[in-house]
């Protein structure tokens, strides 16, 4: 018989949805939250526990001068050449999974928030988690809000949504959508109720 667990629920958005914006919300309730970005950040840090396997598998030049991975350089690497994608998440993946799953089952609470942007690109990521969050906007506000955030230029940036899984595959697979059409205003009561659900769902591993 399954044992009871600690709900883990998973939160996902393309680019600019506002994904981070809903994990903060989700912290202000007291709900901790394991972000895998951060992991990946960490690993990929000078003296991090990916870069030998990084420097061995793509060379010195994917390494900065400060020892951590040169993210400019594997960004354009891995959005043209699907080869060295799937190979350095080859490398990054298990770490990042042996790493979240420490961090969950230490988080305090009746559950823990997994932010990870790629949760639905792998089938092995979503069997991770008990429910889907998606935070849900149109691709002209993805768009808008992140040449309003960075140095990017609207080419690069719907050239990065193109590589993400679409907005219909992330909607077909959520088990809860949150609109982010509007502003903050409109994101805290749907995160709320999701808080108030959560906290009152029974899981089993």
């Amino acid at each position: 018989m399954n044992t009871s667990a600690k709900c883990r629920i998973g939160l996902t958005g393309g680019i600019g949805c506002g994904k981070s914006t809903v994990a903060h919300l989700f912290q202000e309730l007291g709900v901790v939250v394991v972000d895998a970005d951060a992991l990946s950040r960490a690993l990929t840090a000078p003296g991090g526990l990916a870069i030998d396997d990084i420097r061995r598998s793509f060379g010195n030049e994917a390494i900065g001068l400060d020892g951590a991975m040169n993210r400019e350089k594997m960004r354009a690497l891995v959005f043209s050449d699907a080869i060295a994608k799937a190979h350095l998440e080859a490398i990054l993946h298990p770490m990042i999974r042996q790493q979240t799953d420490q961090a969950m089952a230490k988080a305090k609470g009746t559950y823990v928030l997994l932010d990870f942007p790629l949760l639905l690109e792998s089938k092995n990521w979503q069997e991770r988690v008990h429910r889907v969050v998606v935070v849900d906007c149109p691709v002209d506000a993805q768009v808008v809000r992140v040449v309003a955030r960075s140095q990017l230029v609207e080419a690069q940036i719907r050239a990065i949504i193109a590589q993400q899984v679409s907005r219909e595959f992330r909607l077909a697979h959520a088990d809860h959508v949150l609109d982010n059409s509007g502003g903050v205003e409109s994101l805290k009561p749907q995160v709320e109720a999701l808080h108030k659900l959560f906290k009152a769902m029974v899981c089993y591993s």
